[in-house]
């Protein structure tokens, strides 16, 4: 369950919609979405591939605004922001996590994390973040030189080094085995817990949602299905 204090809406969406145009076809990407993510949740998006849910991610992570309807982080409107406005609130406040790592391979992980910290307003230090995701002893290494598990984790403490209040995460354990998947959903899970960080996991992986506050699953850019969790695991006991 969460706490009391986290329940103040971080996000929240009225009637979005997402129409993409490729001369006169139209394609609905998302069909009318409403929802509010709390403070401190951990919410799993369920959905076929096409369903809307990167979509709605990247909306709410305003790399991208609605057709119609409106988005509020907090109580600044995203949905009205200008492209500076959006990019100062990407800077500030939220985490992006992807399936594919996207580290430069010409730098360490140290120098990695460096990219954001740098930039960051109140950041932790490279070496303090890739303590927290257990890669403490590999910070002078290469990508090339890691795992995927490991080159996610450190794609993982680059997101989480500015302290963002928001984690959004786009199929982070698509690409890796059963077992790495585990340790990467391990780090996600103590990073919502121990910061407090709002976390917004996509998946295809059904089982994923045995770890969230909440499931929200889309079909045909609509949510069907909008519940709490109500036996919620560790990531170790999910079933692959």
């Amino acid at each position: 369950m969460l706490q009391e204090n986290h329940t103040r809406p971080v996000f929240r969406t009225e009637s979005v919609t997402r129409v993409y145009r490729t001369g006169t076809v139209e394609v609905w990407a998302l069909r009318g979405v409403d929802l509010a993510l709390a403070e401190g949740e951990m919410v799993v998006l369920l959905g076929a591939s096409g369903s809307g849910k990167s979509t709605l991610v990247n909306i709410l992570g305003g790399l991208d605004l609605p057709s119609g309807g409106r988005v509020f982080f907090r109580d600044q409107e995203l949905s009205r922001a200008s492209d500076r406005q959006l990019t100062a609130f990407r800077r500030e406040h939220v985490g992006f996590v992807f399936q594919f790592y996207n580290l430069v391979p010409s730098l360490t992980a140290r120098e990695n994390v460096a990219l954001v910290t740098e930039i960051a307003q109140d950041p932790m230090t490279p070496e303090d973040a890739l303590d927290r995701v257990g890669l403490g002893h590999r910070m002078d290494h290469f990508p090339a030189e890691l795992s995927g598990g490991e080159q996610q984790r450190v794609a993982i403490a680059r997101a989480i080094a500015k302290r963002p209040d928001v984690l959004l995460c786009d199929e982070p354990t698509g690409a890796l085995d059963s077992k790495t998947g585990v340790q990467v959903l391990d780090v996600l899970h103590e990073v919502n817990r121990d910061l407090g960080t709002a976390t917004v996991l996509i998946t295809h992986n059904a089982s994923i949602q045995r770890i969230a506050h909440r499931v929200v699953m889309l079909a045909d850019g609509r949510i069907i299905r909008d519940e709490m969790n109500p036996a919620r695991v560790l990531p170790g006991e999910v079933s692959w």
